[in-house]
């Protein structure tokens, strides 16, 4: 059944750990790359009385810059799939979005963008989205579509989690104004983030799909020469489940070379899967076993490096704790070796996020009891 399983290479990845601008007590890890190719880590700090902080810092060759805020005092959203995200423009202008619990009801969820041209002053927070009802907005990424803009994709279920959902995308404009949306699928799997990457030829959006029959399979929808092409199903696992799994997939692209991996409990059979694509995902190749066992619980994270292999990154449960593994895939499909990256309990574990900048690969995880941990790979 699976897959490349017996095609190993030798490529083996090494933890170092580093140096963390985060305080004590943070959650919600993640990455972006600046437009001058440094890195940047955001992350959520508590800040008393229910409220929560947004910040981030810039890695520098010196080392991490002060940590600098982005919104304070928000009722920020602590899902661990709830991501908060920046995005730099080609100007260097910084776009961030989030999501905040709403006030009028349990199921009230709404994002919120705001942008800065220093990186310091930020613009009054805004909501992302038409629909202002007290329903459920939320599980957004977000990628620079133009030199003055940035799309946002996101799940809009105006009917609660019992759906239909709609896989929804607005565009932001550099001072963080909502210049359209649009719907782009109407029935998708109601918990489950989005994950875009921009490809040599356009937008490529991962997400998990959804039939009446509950079958939730990844599928991709790209965006090339100013139209959407249909959507597809990556890989038919056939996974029906009526429940919402709250595992997305991630992609990752390098000019035509693109990276999907992703969790899916088909035939009772629990395990990441990566696929890869050399024409900027029109086409896959065959799934590579990531996973190890089917202890597997999901929350991949994927980057691409310069040779076109990837580095995988998820979460596997053990017998006393959970793991976050790593491991390189060749641009055949070959799987190196496995490399321990992180221990802990499943919550506190969080989900993992990759980022590749130059010739190096960070790794960010850990949640509110643990705080953030951060490494690179090497």
């Amino acid at each position: 059944m699976l897959l490349a399983t017996s095609a190993v290479f030798a490529q083996k990845l090494t933890v170092e750990a580093a140096d963390n601008p985060a305080a004590p007590g943070s959650l919600q890890p993640n990455w972006a790359l600046a437009a001058d190719g440094r890195a940047l880590l955001s992350w959520v700090e508590p800040a008393g009385n229910g409220a929560y902080t947004l910040r981030y810092a810039v890695r520098r060759a010196t080392g991490w810059s002060e940590a600098r805020t982005i919104a304070s005092g928000r009722k920020l959203w602590r899902h661990p799939a709830e991501m908060p995200e920046l995005v730099s423009l080609g100007d260097g202008t910084l776009l961030a979005h989030w999501v905040e619990k709403g006030k009028e009801s349990s199921d009230a969820e709404d994002i919120y963008v705001s942008s800065s041209k220093d990186g310091v002053h930020w613009t009054e927070p805004a909501i992302a989205h038409h629909d202002h009802s007290p329903e459920q907005h939320g599980l957004a990424s977000m990628a620079a579509s133009g030199p003055r803009e940035a799309s946002l994709f996101w799940l809009q279920a105006l009917k609660g989690e019992d759906g239909p959902v709609s896989l929804m995308r607005t565009i932001v404009s550099a001072d963080g104004k909502e210049i359209r949306e649009e719907d782009l699928d109407s029935d998708v799997c109601s918990c489950c983030p989005t994950s875009v990457v921009k490809t040599a030829k356009g937008l490529l959006v991962a997400y998990r799909d959804h039939t009446p029959q509950d079958i939730r399979d990844i599928a991709v929808l790209r965006f090339e020469n100013g139209k959407w092409l249909p959507s597809k199903i990556l890989h038919a696992d056939n996974w029906k489940i009526n429940a919402c799994p709250v595992n997305a997939a991630a992609a990752a692209a390098r000019d035509n070379r693109v990276a999907v991996a992703w969790y899916t409990e088909a035939d009772d059979n629990p395990r990441v899967q990566v696929m890869m694509s050399s024409d900027s995902g029109a086409t896959f190749g065959n799934p590579t076993l990531v996973s190890t066992s089917k202890d597997a619980v999901g929350y991949a994270a994927a980057v691409l490096n310069q040779d076109g292999s990837a580095i995988v990154s998820w979460l596997e449960e053990g017998e006393k704790s959970a793991h976050v593994f790593a491991r390189v895939i060749s641009p055949t499909g070959a799987a190196g070796p496995v490399v321990t990256v992180g221990e802990g309990s499943r919550d506190n574990l969080g989900y993992p996020k990759l980022l590749r900048t130059g010739t190096e690969t960070w790794i960010a995880w850990g949640n509110t009891k643990i705080g953030v941990k951060i490494a690179r790979l090497k």
